[in-house]
């Protein structure tokens, strides 16, 4: 969560915010349920599952995500090779996981749930992962395509990044009854 409270961190969760509606619902959902597994925020089972089948899907990333302790352990300080195998190899899993949930449709939802499961250290890795998940053959050729694309050049070459926290966490809000009727 963040840190500090003031006129840039609130600038940037609003930027933050504008970027997370402009997802598609289905991935809204996804991150936000994703972000309770990961963070162990909520009950995902008891909040997001509709039927038996979201409710093993729900189980099956749970148990994937029992490794984000040690992949956030293993998150280089520097762009050494000695220490991308250990690293790399889980987060990669991870992410051909989730790409093969069909919710992430884009580098950006892709990037926006990563770096708040893992946090921002991990975001000069993030294009790699991604392009190494979305190009394994688990996934449709159609499905990879796309993925591929709809990461930027200016992503996949950025000369740094960002060391700034995430300022948003989407997370479940219960629906309030507006109309002042009787619930």
């Amino acid at each position: 969560m963040p840190s500090k409270v003031g006129p840039a961190a609130g600038a940037m969760a609003l930027v933050e915010m504008k970027e997370f509606a402009g997802f598609a619902a289905g991935t809204q959902r996804y991150i936000r349920r994703a972000l309770d597994i990961g963070l162990e925020r909520e009950d995902a089972i008891k909040i997001w599952s509709r039927d038996v089948v979201e409710a093993a899907s729900i189980k099956a990333q749970t148990k994937m995500y029992e490794r984000l302790d040690e992949i956030r352990a293993l998150v280089p300080d520097d762009s050494g090779l000695d220490a991308i195998e250990p690293f790399m190899t889980p987060l990669v899993t991870l992410s051909a996981f989730d790409l093969g949930q069909d919710r992430l449709s884009t580098f950006s939802a892709y990037r926006f749930l990563y770096e708040r499961l893992i946090g921002p250290s991990v975001r000069p890795w993030l294009p790699s992962a991604f392009c190494a998940a979305a190009a394994l053959p688990h996934l449709h050729p159609d499905k990879r395509r796309k993925l591929l694309q709809s990461i930027s050049e200016a992503a996949a070459t950025a000369p740094g990044w960002s060391s700034r926290s995430p300022a948003f966490y989407p997370q479940w809000v219960e629906k309030v009854d507006t109309t002042g009727a009787p619930n």
